[in-house]
């Protein structure tokens, strides 16, 4: 956003995005995101891989986990989407410039959608991970198409379990993110933020839908199991696995 610095971009927009109607697209989104990454970060130690880091808008947040002595963001050579940002470690997007073992937590907000193969780029994540080291993701599940051309899925919670099987990670853990209030806020955001509206009928609507948007950000309740019923929706999965030693 013109007249932000990069500090105070991340704050406005991924740490203390205020709840107003022109926030509406993202803010059930970035809130659930932001939930789970301060609940399932506090358990990391020592050194911390942050995969697709991007604008690395928590990196303040997992380096002041006291037991977390390093924080490293790795993203891609050229992420233009970020402008100027440059992380603190670069890859081609397949191999980790890293060696076995390096790390013993590695988390990654929003990124397993984007990879056509995730086994492998998950094989790789395991690989630069200490045994029994923590791995933690989220994945959308309710979102528009973005970064085309390189959006390749959303998952259920039972595929996701089954590529982290698949490449060699145990204890797994997944949860939603947001149930069924805030999956529906999630689609009302996008819907007045993208869909083919007119500017002046989009900031009406803005106004006319926020007091629905926000009981439904308010009332929310996640699920304690994935049932196919009360259970069945959610905006988004977050994940934690251990590196599975054999």
């Amino acid at each position: 956003m013109p007249g932000l610095n990069l500090q105070e971009l991340v704050k406005r927009e991924f740490l203390a995005m205020p709840l107003r109607p022109g926030t509406m697209t993202f803010y059930s989104v970035r809130k659930s995101i932001l939930e789970s990454v301060s609940e399932e970060t506090r358990s990391f130690h020592g050194s911390v891989l942050d995969v697709g880091c991007g604008f690395m808008p928590y990196r303040g947040l997992i380096r002041s986990v006291p037991a977390v002595t390093d924080y490293t963001g790795m993203d891609l050579e050229r992420p233009t989407y970020y402008g100027d940002v440059e992380p603190d470690l670069k890859w081609d997007g397949k191999t980790i410039p890293a060696a076995d073992e390096s790390f013993d937590g590695v988390m990654a907000t929003e990124f397993l959608e984007h990879y056509p193969e995730p086994e492998k780029i998950l094989a790789e994540i395991r690989r630069v991970m200490k045994p029994g080291g923590k791995f933690f993701a989220t994945v959308p599940f309710i979102w528009n198409l973005h970064e085309i051309p390189y959006d390749e899925y959303r998952y259920t919670p039972y595929s996701l379990e089954r590529h982290l099987l698949n490449a060699g990670f145990t204890d797994i853990r997944i949860k939603p993110l947001g149930g069924w209030n805030a999956a529906f806020a999630q689609m009302i955001g996008l819907w007045l933020g993208f869909s083919p509206l007119n500017r002046f009928v989009r900031s009406v609507l803005n106004v006319l839908f926020f007091p629905f948007y926000f009981y439904l950000i308010k009332t929310d309740r996640k699920a304690e199991a994935f049932d196919g019923f009360h259970g069945s929706m959610f905006n988004g999965l977050s994940v934690t696995a251990r590196r599975r030693d054999y």
